[in-house]
């Protein structure tokens, strides 16, 4: 038996004995030449998403990067929508104007400061993650990148959204909202958290902007920008 033919064998036993779930996928890897190694495929999933996560932050911290953009402009926080209502009617259209405004420049400039934790969190991505997101749906890495960061991703962009939602006064121009409609007679009070708030949509319009640059990446082979993506992404 040719020494060649032997390892192959060999190897491909020790792999159906580590990850069996997917014996067709590692057969294929071992079987056919060209196609993307594991470690190949990892690294291009990698490679994808940080393309994606920095992309998306650089279309959203430009300037009226929320703000112009119908998908995810950040508007006055719904659950006291009530207070926008008022507070126009009462005259104060400009104000609550500069509000919103100021409110997506906060999360403009959060993005240009927070979006390297984006791609931190891509190193975690481990050769089975990398499968998964490889067959998956078009917004596949996106959600995994969602569903296993989220949580670090608010606590750590919280003070960044707190510096810049300062930075640009947009906690005061909300302050003083509610605090006139706050002083309206018999109206009921509120006082929501507005760094949950902003923080929240920042991360949210974050995730549609990548979500668009993967599908993007998958669809049009001209968006793989380097030999490894086009090799990982041609297998698909």
């Amino acid at each position: 038996m040719p020494f060649e033919f032997l390892k192959k064998i060999l190897l491909m036993v020790a792999f159906l004995a580590v990850v069996p779930a997917h014996a067709q996928f590692w057969k294929k890897i071992l079987a056919t030449p060209g196609t993307p190694t594991a470690a190949e495929v990892t690294q291009g999933l990698k490679e994808a998403l940080t393309q994606g996560t920095r992309k998306g932050a650089d279309q959203v911290s430009k300037l009226d990067g929320y703000f112009k953009n119908p998908e995810i402009k950040i508007p006055f926080p719904p659950e006291v929508s009530v207070v926008e209502t008022k507070m126009r009617m009462l005259g104060f259209v400009s104000q609550v104007d500069e509000f919103v405004l100021s409110l997506n420049r906060a999360a403009e400039d959060a993005a240009r400061e927070a979006a390297p934790i984006f791609v931190s969190a891509i190193q975690k991505m481990t050769i089975d993650d990398a499968y998964g997101i490889l067959k998956g749906q078009p917004d596949a890495a996106t959600q995994y990148l969602k569903r296993t960061t989220s949580p670090q991703l608010k606590e750590k962009f919280k003070p960044v959204v707190q510096n810049s939602l300062n930075k640009v006064n947009a906690t005061k121009y909300y302050g003083d909202l509610v605090g006139s409609y706050n002083r309206i007679p018999f109206v009921t009070k509120v006082n929501p958290d507005l760094n949950a708030y902003a923080t929240d949509m920042a991360i949210q319009g974050l995730f549609v902007m990548i979500a668009k640059e993967e599908a993007n990446i998958r669809r049009d082979p001209m968006a793989r920008t380097t030999d490894l993506l086009k090799k990982v992404f041609n297998q698909k």
